[in-house]
């Protein structure tokens, strides 16, 4: 009996085990995607280089980013979109922003202060962070707010709104994206986009024109930027990711596994994307030395000292990127030309983001990637020409700090997909064994009729619910297995009790029935009665026979 109940159960262990096998290839996919080597296409570094780079500047970043010059921005979020109807009414709670009091901003960002900056460039005096232009600037490869507008803004704290999840989703997001790819990027080869084109249909179409070549390097690397850019976004939403039955913030695996994790070109073009704001970082590193902040005089000191430590730290690493190698050939104006007019489009589809806070930091990194290439393509390598806005600096820095967190959070699933690996190792390990067991007392019996259970409901992304699943599956079989064969054996009277077990149970009822004599009052005097009443008996039969011989 208790054979055919293990050979009934083995195909729930063997159920167990395939998912858990199942799993574990999945997050070994993931792992691998998660983890590229070699030179990084259309750069001039590898992989572990860049990584090894982000780890020296990161520290640097973190800090620098909290100073009063690059936590406070002023951008127009209600500039209003130009592409469809957009209503803004973003009805999740963390769609707000928060804006900033006059108050607390220091004296030198005030808009009074700004709109006395000189306009004048040396390579002395650094860059004169422009707070108005007169004209639209050809150099530019986005569209600036009106600085007018801008007068009349708010700050924002930008530690204050942090970039996470907000809840943002659906057909507003899916457009969004969906115009950036579709209405915006260059032709994909032979496979040109139309309009019946779904967002997923127009990536795989330019993901497979890239790896055939069909891809001429300008549009390449047009694609694989905003496909970067847009990776580290998801990334950002996923590392930040809000479970709103608890209301608590965590590490969202099956999030990044859904965007990233299976899709190994996006977290490479990530990686490209960073490449790109390094190359523009080092290309400014002689001004940004150079350059008097205008923050408080405690900022002002430590915003020099940090920036150092990223110049540093920039020029001392191998190059990265060459841009020497686009707009070369003969139609180079053109093409040029028609490059910043796509993304002076982007920057401009940024207004039509529903979340107020998604549109904040959208705009922002779109900002700080086109002052990258404005930096890199503009001015005819003539540094002397070099003129940015603050905000333009703001988000240039900004956008390379969220990426440089972007390829830190993929290092951070990869530690975590690196746990859940060992822990399913152990739980296949552990549940091959019952399995193999199981199998091995059943090989010599008749087939039994065979369990189909369909585990596929189940939850085996975190590896504690396995591990705890897997114990109580284990104990539960092995408990209802003894229990049925002890009863079956009983029943057949088999059962044979344990020496030890029986010699107490003999003693109990030998106990009961044998109880101890112990006298009571009332019981010496019943026998005292009796002794009394015998004598009294004898007398009188003592006295009758007297009386007859009378």
């Amino acid at each position: 009996m208790k054979v055919k109940i293990l050979c009934a159960l083995a195909p729930l262990l063997a159920s167990a085990s395939s998912a858990a096998s199942s799993r574990l290839a999945s997050l070994r996919d993931i792992s691998e995607s998660c983890s590229p080597s070699g030179a990084i296409q259309d750069a001039c570094c590898e992989y572990k280089t860049i990584e090894q780079v982000n780890w020296d500047i990161a520290p640097y970043l973190d800090e620098l980013i909290q100073t009063s010059f690059f936590r406070y921005v002023k951008i127009d979020l209600n500039r209003g979109c130009n592409f469809w109807k957009e209503d803004h009414f973003c009805l999740q709670e963390g769609c707000a922003v928060e804006t900033a009091d006059e108050s607390e901003i220091p004296e030198n960002l005030r808009t009074k202060s700004l709109s006395s900056v000189d306009y004048s460039l040396t390579q002395d005096a650094g860059f004169p962070f422009l707070n108005k232009r007169c004209h639209f600037n050809e150099n530019d490869f986005c569209v600036i707010d009106e600085p007018h507008v801008l007068n009349d803004i708010p700050y924002v704290n930008l530690l204050k709104n942090p970039e996470r999840f907000t809840g943002y989703a659906g057909d507003s997001a899916a457009r969004v994206w969906d115009a950036v790819y579709k209405e915006n990027c260059f032709d994909a080869g032979e496979g040109d986009n139309d309009d019946s084109m779904g967002l997923g249909d127009l990536l795989k179409g330019m993901q497979n024109a890239n790896d055939a070549g069909d891809m001429c390097v300008e549009k390449r690397v047009f694609y694989r930027l905003i496909s970067g850019l847009h990776s580290s976004i998801s990334t950002h939403i996923c590392d930040k990711y809000l479970d709103q039955k608890t209301g608590k913030w965590y590490r969202n695996l099956d999030c990044f596994k859904e965007r990233l994790g299976l899709h190994p070109d996006r977290i490479q073009n990530m990686y490209f994307t960073y490449v790109v704001l390094l190359r523009a970082i080092a290309k400014l590193a002689p001004y940004l030395e150079s350059t008097s902040w205008y923050s408080s005089s405690l900022d002002r000191e430590k915003i020099h000292k940090l920036v150092n430590g990223i110049v540093t730290t920039t020029v001392s690493c191998p190059p990265t990127f060459d841009e020497s190698i686009m707009f070369t050939d003969e139609t180079a104006a053109s093409l040029k030309k028609e490059f910043k007019n796509h993304f002076r489009n982007i920057s401009l589809i940024m207004d039509c983001v529903g979340c107020e806070k998604c549109r904040l930091w959208g705009k922002l990194q779109v900002t700080g990637l086109g002052t990258a290439l404005k930096i890199l393509f503009s001015f005819d390598n003539d540094a002397s020409k070099y003129r940015l806005t603050r905000t333009e600096l703001v988000s240039l820095i900004n956008g390379f700090s969220r990426i440089s967190d972007s390829l830190r959070a993929v290092e951070r699933f990869r530690a975590r997909i690196q746990d859940q690996e060992d822990i399913l190792l152990e739980v296949t390990a552990s549940t091959s064994q019952q399995v193999a067991s199981s199998v091995e007392r059943t090989s010599t019996t008749p087939t039994a009729k065979v369990i189909q259970i369909d585990l596929s409901h189940m939850d085996f992304d975190d590896p504690k619910k396995i591990v705890k699943w897997s114990v109580g599956l284990v104990i539960t079989v092995l408990g209802v297995v003894s229990i049925m064969y002890k009863g079956y054996q009983n029943h057949l009277g088999t059962y044979k009790v344990r020496e030890s077990a029986r010699e107490a149970s003999d003693s109990s009822f030998a106990n009961k029935e044998e109880p101890a004599d112990e006298p009571s009052e009332e019981h010496e005097s019943t026998k005292t009665d009796k002794a009394d009443g015998a004598k009294r008996a004898s007398g009188l039969k003592k006295r009758g026979r007297k009386g007859k011989q009378a």
